[in-house]
């Protein structure tokens, strides 16, 4: 049996990082490129695997702490080890034949992705790419998938992306639910042991340490074979020393992955310390500026993977979500999962759509800005870059543009609407009434960026 208290497992919580626990960077080359990422604003991420084919939720079903929430839409079976049997035999039957990189390359350029994130490896251990380290992976002989021309897929989507200029961050999970060195074969119950190895660490160091090898030896194939890469973006934030000792020794991989990516950026979510480069809130919004580097994951329907019955969010929504990230300082990962085939969903890439169409006229205000204070005031939203300044309005569903608009920012000199002209305005104490031009009255646009002087 396992050397963990279960019930101590059940109870035990996994703090995020916020700002007041970041550590600066010493590295200059690291805060070039934090200033770097801080530009990028907007990140395409994607969630894809084995677990698409069925539209269920990522890994998570494995695990039987999570199954309540997980297995919501799961029904064939009831017993936790043939489901794992299950699960883990999706690998036979992946095969994504109208997989096109170029495709997902060209969507995201042509709609204001600035770099992508995308799943190398999640929870389950199932690898996107042609891992020397594990036989769990698309490449394999056993997953159709692997005669294909772009079978290794890891490799020809960041090569793609690359070729549009768009930045690379691979996402890799540090637990690995299929690695016999952190569920062990040899246990009773591999499932149901929550997230956690079915082991103590620091009494099996000897097993320990075949995974912290496993784990180095894949995270430093990645930097090296499919590079230059931009982010290392590491999940499963309970992989570290303080949680029963799951030290996979981060510092030392760091410094082999730097030798060969000097800038290379590390994203070990939800830990703190110097390889927390950034923070990463997930399916929220912080309700005040930060300070420090910060990206908010974001899904573009409900469920990070792939779901046959999505709702996704409104062009209106999206476009907000991302004034709203900006303006406290941070950029926004929008998640689309892939479809079982290959392909990115239609309904999705037309609502990310309607986000590229509005950052084509207003990215201005987006791109390469800091938060301004009072960085958000009710419908306005502040960004800076070091020669202007912006103020965006977010135009609530229903509402019409009447004749004005009041801007709540003290002392302005001149106003103008991006894509549009200089526009007249009469100041009011701390704000200036602005008349909007004739052809916006009445309609309701998403939302509308002015350039000021104050």
């Amino acid at each position: 049996m396992a050397d963990f208290d279960e019930n101590a497992l059940r109870g035990d919580i996994i703090n995020h990082t916020t700002e007041d626990d970041y550590v600066v960077p010493d590295n200059p080359l690291i805060l070039r490129k934090l200033e770097w990422f801080r530009d990028q604003k907007l990140a395409l991420m994607v969630h894809w695997g084995t677990y698409s084919q069925l539209g269920i939720c990522e890994s998570w079903p494995l695990s039987m702490e999570d199954a309540p929430w997980s297995r919501e839409e799961i029904d064939w079976t009831e017993d936790d080890a043939e489901f794992r049997t299950q699960y883990l035999g999706l690998n036979r039957s992946f095969n994504p034949v109208r997989f096109e990189p170029e495709k997902w390359a060209d969507f995201a350029a042509e709609n204001g992705f600035r770099y992508l994130i995308f799943t190398t490896k999640h929870h389950d251990g199932f690898c996107m790419y042609d891992s020397q380290y594990s036989p769990y992976k698309i490449t394999a002989p056993n997953c159709p998938f692997h005669t294909h021309k772009y079978a290794d897929v890891t490799r020809h989507l960041f090569d793609a992306f690359r070729s549009k200029g768009l930045g690379i961050a691979a996402y890799f999970s540090k637990p690995d639910w299929h690695c016999p060195w952190y569920w062990t074969e040899n246990q009773e119950k591999p499932v149901g042991f929550w997230r956690y190895p079915t082991y103590h660490p620091q009494k099996h160091p000897d097993l320990w340490n075949i995974f912290v090898e496993y784990t180095r030896s894949q995270l430093l194939e990645l930097v090296e074979g499919y590079g230059p890469l931009d982010i290392l973006w590491l999940d499963g934030g309970w992989v570290n020393p303080r949680q029963f000792g799951q030290d996979i020794h981060l510092e030392e991989i760091a410094e082999q992955a730097r030798r060969i990516t000097p800038d290379l950026l590390f994203a070990d979510r939800t830990v703190g310390g110097p390889f927390e480069n950034y923070i990463t809130p997930e399916q929220q919004i912080p309700d005040h500026y930060i300070p420090v580097p910060w990206e908010s994951c974001i899904t573009i329907g409900k469920p990070f993977s792939y779901s046959f019955e999505d709702t996704l969010k409104s062009g209106r929504e999206l476009v907000h979500t991302l004034i709203d990230v900006v303006s406290k300082g941070g950029n926004l990962a929008l998640n689309i999962g892939a479809q079982p085939d290959g392909r990115l969903p239609k309904a999705a890439m037309v609502r990310a759509g309607e986000l590229g169409d509005w950052l084509k006229t207003n990215g201005e205000a987006i791109y390469g800005t800091r938060a301004l204070a009072p960085y958000f005031s009710g419908p306005w939203a502040f960004t800076q870059t070091s020669t202007h300044r912006y103020a965006i309005y977010r135009v609530s569903e229903g509402e019409l543009l009447s004749d004005h608009l009041t801007l709540p920012f003290p002392g302005i000199h001149s106003v103008a609407l991006l894509g549009g002209p200089e526009l007249s305005f009469e100041t009011l104490g701390d704000a200036c009434t602005v008349t909007l031009p004739q052809a916006l009255r009445g309609t309701s646009p998403y939302a509308l960026a002015f350039a000021f002087r104050a």
